[in-house]
């Protein structure tokens, strides 16, 4: 066949006057036949929608209590903020460095962040997409702890040097206000206090501030006098403090385990020493130290006793407990055991001021994989039901497929089923944090994401209108027998850990069908029902599928290689449990044959109402080699069929009769075969001594390496979809494996002309090959005739991997492989009836010498589109040379079709169909983690998702329309609310005084009473969300005064440094002139003997 170099072929005009366009052959389609392509490369841009799950590695928290929106810093910079269910937001500080402190100005709208490379911002969250306001960088000194007193504008800056530096949040600019650690510490102290740990204000004074140095030394500074009002020493470390809300004592905690009470004018001698976890001894001595108490939290109520609430401070011979949360309230004690170590807490209370009963009713409890809300008002301190989606992570992620645009009845049936698997319990209250608005979005149709997990659940989510909400959870390891230890594992486990863990799956939305593959060489085939029904005998298929044959080898000939298919009347559970030696064989002296790698439970399976087990299929060792892993999968509901391969062949099981109809060495696909004339590869081949070993071509692969679990990604990287791929090895393995299927109504052979059920398979040499399949009419001869299969050989073949496939009709539509409308197969024989109506073929048949139908075929290095049914190639794209392709699909976008494209080098193409012109190709993404290529995935209308760390979803977009309206797609994170007003202070309170007293910090602060700071200590970085940030951004002649006014500012900032220099010069010369006047004078009599 003539070979074409077609780059740029249709850009929406005919064949006839394209340049670009083929030399027309034979079965190329003719100027009136040319598909008319809509999508243009304006169609297509790429952004990062919204981002799902729990924030990875948590380092910080903070609350607004008036609007009621919750703060998370990461250890990568990232923050992640969290209002009401469905609210949701996630910004990226460039610096990547990890987020130490966060400080909400609260009811503003702003959030002030401290990072550990020494660098504060102010974020704006009054507008959909948080941006950075400003930022200040500090040069000198470590930063260790901030705080913002309720509605001040003046920020408090503790340093690793012991220091107290004052920014006002407004224009981000130091005070010359500087509190020295020397100053504040008594004189007579030799040594260095250490950082500062904490800073707050009287809550009963704002002109005094309570600093906390780490060795133990507390004290309360007079802001206006600038002196140390009191001195509060205790010989350990200073951990947290917490002031009573009346601001005459407060709290302490230290890393020896103790609490410290302190009454304000009593210094000397603290009021209190508990230590709430340490064993009393009789003799009165002090107790055993503990653990560190790292924060405490005291809140008072108006009712009743204050609560107490501390994280650490267990006694040391509780090695090995979970972490814990201390709740004292009164003389009661709640220790509350946490599933994971305690990154941080908080106390949630009604009222933002601190000179007031602060009323807790929950407190939030930020752990290293979780997130927890405890009710204290309730007894019992029973937790909140979670209605974030953070349990992506429960157990590692090991495969990912996204379903846009599903069937409108899906969503709530997923629902139904789902809701009655929810934990009792909970609090009967409402979820506190209920902060922000959700978007105004145009999408409404239904999406659909499945995760599969590393101890074989599998979870349904609705993702529609960018949210996230847990819809079902299926747990494929209940079809399994567990073994108890590690002593009863059975030595035909092929992977160490995790043996249930999905592989791959294949999902139809319209007939619910599910088919998934697991990691133990295992397939498992689920019907929807919204019955319960139990299973007596979950129905087994064992699959002997081994290496190929060298060509001196040969097959058994006829009766010893009978296949052992079972009838369809009797039970498919063919195979003997392994323990009898007549099938199988697991001595120790000898190698395992015809052994499963997991044992199906033999006793009754209870299952609920959702997915239920229709069959299960195990491939099973031979003459001592494991199985291989599943490397593709597929299931079509109208045929009755799965299909499944690895790197020995494939399998076709018809799951409705419960037979295997075809287990075929890739190699013997090549060649066309007539039905049944071939000798088939058996399940079960004539039994044969267990010596008796076939010729493999797989000498250079160990079992380990060849059967890893998914989960091993995060020790050793390793894909899991291609074992052969070009990411694992340069040079490719000599066996090729079965890379990808797609079942289609098409023309199986070039002399066809009509379309009839088949099978395309791809292996990871890049070739293509037909199946032809022979269905049995519909009803009861379904059930008692075989399906006829037959090799049509090699289609076409590509370089790389084939990772898609696809059918288009003559006008570019794509044709969905056809599919039986679901029905419950637990209701009666009458509702049945009504809704199994086999979807008809939809494609025409072709007329003599006309192609009516285009394969769409794709692989990790270039994509063909093949006219059928005379198989001429028409078009061709070189996708890339120097990378490979790591996902494709073919996904309808804008009422058309294109091929979407996640490159190794980061690239994100897209390809219109079918003329393969390039539409998008942005460098998105480089490929810094094997987790993003297992779980990238496309789907239809612009959307596509990874896993962008092991607990956080990344949705993305690659339509020009979405992020066009992403504005009003995303949710509010602000609100306008009234805050609440100031507590009373009572009349004799006001008339003596008594009450809070306020200071005017702009009077203590501001520049004429402070002065300016050095300018050497922090430099001021404006922010991309500031007027100063829009520097890039502006243009026209808007841009111009911008930038003149940008220009004129840092000609001022040079001149107030030349001011500033040349002040300095002068006040040095008039220094010396003053030491020169001093020694004139002294000299001024006295005779130069005398000198």
């Amino acid at each position: 066949m003539k070979k074409f170099n077609i780059r740029k072929v249709l850009d929406g005009l005919t064949a006839a006057s394209s340049s670009s366009s083929a030399t027309a052959q034979p079965g190329t389609p003719r100027e009136n036949d040319v598909v008319q392509e809509t999508l243009q490369s304006e169609h297509f841009q790429l952004c990062k929608t919204v981002r799902h799950g729990f924030p990875y590695q948590p380092s910080s928290m903070a609350f607004d209590p008036v609007q009621k929106i919750l703060a998370f810093g990461t250890q990568t910079g990232a923050l992640r903020l969290f209002g009401r269910a469905g609210v949701e937001c996630y910004c990226q500080h460039e610096s990547g460095a990890a987020v130490i402190q966060l400080q909400f100005l609260i009811n503003e709208g702003a959030l002030v962040s401290a990072l550990a490379d020494d660098s504060i911002h102010l974020w704006n969250l009054r507008q959909k997409i948080p941006a950075i306001l400003h930022s200040l960088k500090f040069n000198r000194e470590r930063i260790t702890y901030c705080h913002l007193p309720f509605q001040s504008k003046w920020l408090y800056i503790g340093t690793e040097r012991g220091n107290i530096h004052i920014v006002n949040v407004e224009s981000f600019t130091l005070s010359g206000y500087v509190i020295m650690w020397n100053k504040a510490i008594e004189l007579s102290t030799k040594t260095h206090p250490g950082p500062v740990v904490h800073i707050s204000d009287n809550p009963m004074d704002e002109g005094k501030l309570l600093i906390g140095f780490e060795c133990g030394v507390v004290v309360l500074w007079d802001l206006k006098c600038k002196k140390a009002d009191y001195r509060y020493n205790y010989d350990e470390a200073i951990h947290s403090v917490a002031w009573h809300h009346e601001g005459k004592q407060f709290v302490c905690s230290h890393s020896d385990g103790t609490l410290t009470t302190w009454n304000i004018r009593a210094p000397a001698k603290a009021a209190q020493i508990i230590t709430p976890h340490g064993k009393q001894p009789k003799d009165g001595k002090k107790p055993e130290p503990c653990k560190p108490i790292l924060k405490v939290e005291y809140k008072t109520t108006r009712a009743g006793d204050p609560f107490m609430v501390l994280s650490g401070g267990l006694s040391y011979d509780t090695v090995g407990r979970r972490a814990c949360l201390t709740v004292m309230h009164g003389k009661s004690t709640a220790v509350l055991e946490m599933d994971y170590p305690i990154v941080d807490f908080l106390t949630l209370c009604e009222t933002p001021y601190p000179n007031d009963f602060q009323e807790p009713y929950a407190v939030v409890v930020l752990l290293e994989k979780d997130l927890v809300l405890i009710d204290l008002g309730q007894i019992g301190y029973p937790i909140f039901e979670n209605p974030y989606p953070l349990t992506i992570h429960e157990s590692p992620v090991t495969c990912c497929e996204y379903f846009a645009d599903c069937p409108a009845e899906l969503i709530p049936a997923l629902y139904s089923v789902g809701s009655r698997q929810k934990r009792q319990g909970y609090s009967k209250k409402e979820w506190p944090i209920s902060g922000g608005n959700w978007g105004q979005g145009t999408q409404s149709y239904p999406e659909i994401i499945i995760t599969g997990h590393a101890d074989g659940s599998i979870k349904f989510w609705d993702a529609s209108a960018l949210m996230l909400q847990v819809l079902y959870k299926l747990k494929t390891a209940k079809v399994f027998e567990r073994a108890r230890s590690k002593e009863e594992k059975p030595s035909t486990d092929i992977v160490e850990e995790d043996p249930f863990a999905i592989q791959t799956l294949s999902w139809c939305p319209e007939s619910r069908m599910l088919c998934v593959a697991g990691v133990s060489a295992h397939v498992i085939i689920y019907r929807f029902s919204k019955q319960e029904i139990t299973t007596e005998v979950v129905e087994l298929l064992e699959v002997r599928m081994q290496s190929e044959f060298s060509d001196g080898d040969s097959p058994d000939p006829g009766g010893a290689q009978t296949p052992t298919l079972p009838n369809p009347s009797s039970s498919p559970q063919e195979s003997e449990p392994p323990t009898q030696p007549s099938t199988g064989t697991n001595s120790s002296d000898g190698p395992r044959h015809n052994i499963p790698c997991l044992q199906v439970r033999s006793s009754p399976l209870k299952q609920s109402p959702g997915y239920q087990v229709e069959l299960v299929i195990q491939l099973v060792w031979v003459s001592g080699e494991p199985p291989q892993p599943i490397t593709s999968l597929a299931i079509n509901s109208s045929y009755g069929l799965v299909v499944f391969g690895n790197s020995n062949g494939l399998a076709v099981v018809d799951y409705l009769q419960k037979s295997l109809l075809l287990n075929m060495g890739t190699s013997e696909l090549y060649s066309p075969s007539d039905p049944y004339q071939r000798q088939p590869r058996s399940p079960r081949k004539a039994r044969q001594p267990s010596g008796a070993l076939c010729d493999s071509n797989d000498g250079s692969n160990t079992s380990e390496d060849r059967c890893k679990s998914p989960t091993s990604d995060a020790k050793d990287n390793s894909f899991t979809r291609s074992r052969s791929s070009s990411v694992t090895s340069i040079d490719r393995e000599s066996r090729e494996a079965i890379s990808s299927f797609h079942f289609c109504e098409s023309f199986p052979r070039k002399t066809d002309s009509l379309v009839s059920p088949c099978l395309l398979v791809g292996t990871t040499q890049g070739t293509v090959m037909m199946v032809a399949l022979s269905l049995p009419p519909g009803g009861d001869q379904r059930l008692q005739q075989p399906v006829g299969i037959f090799s049509c050989g090699t289609l076409v073949t590509l370089k790389g991997d084939i990772l898609t496939m696809a059918v288009l009709d003559a006008t570019g539509t794509l044709l969905p492989p056809s599919y039986e409308p679901w029905y419950d197969p637990n209701a009666s024989d009458e509702e049945k009836e009504k809704s199994r109506k086999r979807r008809p073929a939809s494609p025409p048949s072709s007329q003599e010498g006309q192609d009516s139908q285009f394969a769409v075929l794709c692989s990790e290095k270039q994509a063909k589109v093949v006219a059928m049914p005379s198989q001429t190639r028409i078009y061709k794209h070189n996708i890339t040379e120097t990378s490979f392709v790591l996902r494709a699909d073919v996904v309808l976008m804008g009422g058309a079709n294109c091929i979407a494209c996640f490159c190794a080098n980061g690239h994100i193409m897209t390809l219109s169909l079918p003329s393969l012109r390039p539409l998008l190709d942005v460098n998105y993404l480089p490929l810094t983690d094997m987790r993003i290529a297992r779980t990238f995935c496309f789907s239809n209308l612009g959307q596509a998702l990874y896993l962008t760390s092991p607990t956080e979803i990344q949705r993305i977009t690659y339509s020009q329309e979405t992020c066009d309206n992403l504005q009003e797609m995303l949710s509010e994170l602000f609100t306008p609310v009234e805050t609440p007003e100031a507590p009373n202070r009572g009349f004799f309170k006001g008339l003596f005084g008594g009450g809070a007293q306020s200071l005017d910090r702009e009077d203590l602060f501001g520049e004429t009473a402070a002065g300016k700071a050095s300018r050497s200590l922090a430099q001021h970085i404006p922010g991309p969300g500031s007027m100063e940030g829009m520097k890039g951004a502006a243009s026209g002649v808007v841009g111009d005064l911008a930038r003149a006014r940008i220009a004129l500012d840092e000609r001022g900032q040079k001149l107030g440094e030349l001011e500033e220099r040349t002040a300095a010069m002068m006040a040095s010369a008039e220094s010396f002139s003053k030491h020169a006047h001093h020694m004139m004078l002294k000299y001024k009599d006295k005779k130069w003997y005398q000198l």
